[in-house]
């Protein structure tokens, strides 16, 4: 899948939004990636997830034995990437502030797992979730995301496949351009405040 294919999946779903957003950062941009809305159509969601799977090297490939996701974001892609793979997702969510096992998941010892996000921007909740899995006993070999708002500086510390890199610039409250602070911000995503 080419970058403007990815790109068009997302504005099909009216996943790339344009106007003024106030980011859970702190920060400001014209652009915001809304990846619940780009996976809520399955057939997508699996289309996607292939063409993550196909970024990644056939011989790292077949060594993968669990795909691991932090929860909520990626539990979605991060079943697809299980299906994609042929092997089984679990995730990880955190109930008091640290991601851990819950439901019955278990990491076997040794096991080796593909960290899944939806979208990677500092990399804090994808290193967060490597410490959980290798708490358990399963060795990160690889992660994969949907998108890596980075700008290519993230170090996960093991090899990282993101199926398209978005880099939208982004500014602090006294640096918005004329056209952002003529226009009030929203505060979109799942940690908006009503």
């Amino acid at each position: 899948m080419q970058e403007e294919e990815v790109l068009a999946e997302f504005r099909a779903s009216k996943a790339l939004l344009e106007g003024h957003f106030l980011l859970s950062s702190g920060r400001h941009s014209a652009h915001y990636l809304q990846c619940a809305r780009v996976l809520m159509d399955p057939m997508r969601a699996s289309r996607l997830a292939a063409a993550i799977a196909q970024r990644i090297p056939r011989e790292l490939r077949k060594d993968i034995a669990k795909v691991v996701s932090p929860a909520m974001g990626g539990v979605i892609i991060g079943h697809e990437m299980g299906r994609a793979l042929g092997i089984d997702a679990i995730f990880v969510e955190r109930p008091t502030g640290t991601f851990e096992l819950r439901r019955g998941f278990t990491i076997e010892p040794g096991e080796k797992v593909l960290l899944v996000e939806d979208v990677v921007t500092t990399g804090l909740s994808s290193r967060e979730a490597m410490d959980c899995v290798r708490e358990a006993g399963g060795e990160v070999i690889a992660a994969a995301a949907l998108v890596d708002r980075s700008a290519g500086s993230v170090d996960l510390g093991v090899p990282f496949f993101p199926l398209i890199a978005i880099n939208f610039p982004t500014y602090a409250p006294d640096e918005l351009p004329p056209e952002l602070a003529a226009t009030p911000a929203t505060k979109p995503g799942s940690r908006a405040k009503p």
